[in-house]
C-alpha cells in the first residue's frame, strides 16, 4: 500500500473506498474529496497508470483486480496510459480548495494532468 494513512476505516473498507475513488478519477478525470483521501487516491492512481503503460496480460489482470469497472480499465490501457508514455510519474495534480462547510475538513480536487 502506498501510504500509511488509515483514514478512520478498517482495512477492507479503506481498500474499497480507494478502489472506488481511483475508478471514478480514471473515469471522469477529476474528483473532489478531502485532502488526505486525495493524497492516497493520487498515489494509487499513479501506480495504476504506471502499470498500464506496459500493455501485457499480467498488467491487465493486475489493473482489473483493482479497478472496479471493466470499461474504465479498457480506457486506462487505450487512452490514458498512452498519453503518459513519455512521462515518468506526475500524472495527477492535487489542488486545495479550502475547508468543507459542515466540518471544516480540508478539501481538494484531484485531476489527471
Amino acid at each position: 500500500m502506498p501510504g500509511t494513512r488509515k483514514l478512520g476505516r478498517a482495512t477492507d473498507a479503506r481498500l474499497a473506498m480507494l478502489r472506488a475513488l481511483v475508478t471514478f478519477l480514471l473515469e471522469n478525470g477529476k474528483i473532489e474529496t478531502t485532502l488526505s483521501r486525495a493524497k492516497e487516491t493520487a498515489s494509487m492512481a499513479e501506480k495504476m497508470i504506471t502499470i498500464a503503460k506496459k500493455d501485457t496480460l499480467a498488467n491487465k489482470r493486475q489493473v482489473m483486480a483493482f479497478v472496479t469497472k471493466e470499461d474504465v480499465a479498457t480506457k486506462l490501457f487505450k487512452e490514458i496510459a498512452p498519453k503518459y508514455a513519455d512521462r515518468n510519474g506526475g500524472y495527477t495534480r492535487i489542488t486545495k480548495i479550502g475547508p468543507r462547510r459542515g466540518d471544516a475538513a480540508e478539501m481538494a480536487i484531484i485531476e489527471l494532468v
